[in-house]
C-alpha cells in the first residue's frame, strides 16, 4: 500500500515518520510547507495539494485540527476528491464527532472512495514512540486490510464498529482524560497549599489508586514547570464541546464534563489554548 499523510503537526509528523520507516509513506502534504521539508530530504514526495497527494496513493490519512479542516481537505478547492479514483481509502485520524464521520463517509462514497474514522490517543509522546491507541470505525474487512498501516505507529489498535464509532469512542476517552487532568491539577494545588514535598506527591500519585494516563504523562512536566503541549488545551476544549453537543441531544446529564469544558473555555479565553492540557492550573 502507498500511504499519504495530510497534516504534519504535533501528531501527524511523527506518525508519518513511522510510516516512512515502515516503507509505506509515498507522499505528504501540509499547508505550511516547511513542516514537509524533513520528508522531502528523505525522498518522500511533497504534494502541492490534497488532490495531488490523493492521485498518488492508495490510502490518505488526514490528521488536522477539527471537522471543518477535514471537510476542507476532502472537499475544498484542490481537495482529496479532485484527485481521487475509485478504491481510494480516506482515514480521518483527527477528532470530531460521529455525525461528521458519517457525513464524510456518505459524501466520499459518491466518488467511489471508502472512509474510516480512526482517532488516536496517547499524545505527542505516543506518536513519537509509535505507541498510540487507535480507535477504528468502518467496514471491518477494510480495517483488517489497513492493519499494517495502523501498526506502524500504534500499539493498542481497537476495531470498535461501523463508521462513526471511532469518533464516539474517542469522545468517551476525552471525557475521562479531561476529568483525570482536572483531578491532577486540583490535587497538586491542595498538595502545595499543605506544604507537601512535590516529589513525594508524585511518588504516591504514580504508584497508587490515583494513577492515570494524565498523571503518568503530564505530572513530570508540571514538576519541571514545562507547560508545552503533548496535546493542546484548545483541542481538548473542542472535543469536550462535541461531547456536550451529543449529551444535550440525548438529554444526558454530564455535570463533571460540563465543568471541565468551562475550565478549558477559560483557558482559551485567557489566550492559553496553545499550552498543554496539563497547564489547566494557570486559570485557577
Amino acid at each position: 500500500m502507498k500511504v499519504g499523510v495530510v497534516g504534519l503537526g504535533l501528531m501527524g509528523g511523527p506518525m508519518a515518520m513511522h510510516l516512512h520507516k515502515a516503507g509505506l509513506l509515498a507522499a505528504v502534504y501540509n499547508r505550511t510547507r516547511s513542516k514537509a521539508e524533513p520528508f522531502e530530504k528523505l525522498g518522500v514526495y511533497v504534494a502541492q495539494s490534497p488532490a495531488d497527494l490523493a492521485g498518488r496513493v492508495d490510502v490518505v490519512i488526514v490528521m488536522v485540527s477539527d471537522a471543518p479542516d477535514v471537510e476542507h481537505v476532502l472537499f475544498g478547492p484542490g481537495g482529496v476528491v479532485e484527485g481521487a479514483r475509485p478504491g481510494l481509502v480516506v482515514v480521518d485520524m483527527s477528532t470530531n464527532s460521529p455525525e461528521w464521520a458519517r457525513r464524510f463517509a456518505e459524501r466520499l462514497a459518491r466518488h467511489g472512495v471508502e472512509f474510516i474514522d480512526a482517532p488516536v490517543t496517547g499524545g505527542q509522546k505516543g506518536a513519537v514512540e509509535g505507541t498510540l491507541t487507535i480507535m477504528v470505525g468502518g467496514r471491518e474487512e477494510l480495517f483488517k486490510r489497513l492493519l499494517p498501516v495502523f501498526q506502524a505507529f500504534g500499539r493498542n489498535i481497537v476495531y470498535v464498529g461501523p463508521v462513526g464509532y471511532g469518533q464516539a469512542m474517542k469522545l468517551v476517552n476525552q471525557v475521562v482524560v479531561a476529568l483525570n487532568t482536572v483531578a491532577m491539577v486540583e490535587g497538586l494545588r491542595l498538595a502545595k497549599a499543605l506544604g507537601l514535598d512535590m516529589e513525594k506527591v508524585a511518588q504516591v500519585l504514580t504508584g497508587g489508586a490515583a494513577r492515570s494516563g494524565s498523571i503518568e504523562l503530564y505530572l513530570p512536566k508540571l514538576l519541571r514547570g514545562d507547560l508545552s503541549p503533548g496535546f493542546k488545551a484548545v483541542h481538548l476544549k473542542k472535543d469536550l464541546g462535541y461531547v456536550m453537543e451529543l449529551a444535550n441531544k440525548a438529554n444526558l446529564y454530564l455535570p463533571a464534563t460540563a465543568m471541565a469544558l468551562e475550565l478549558y473555555k477559560k483557558m482559551v479565553e485567557k489566550g492559553l489554548g496553545e499550552l498543554g492540557t496539563h497547564a489547566l492550573g494557570e486559570v485557577y
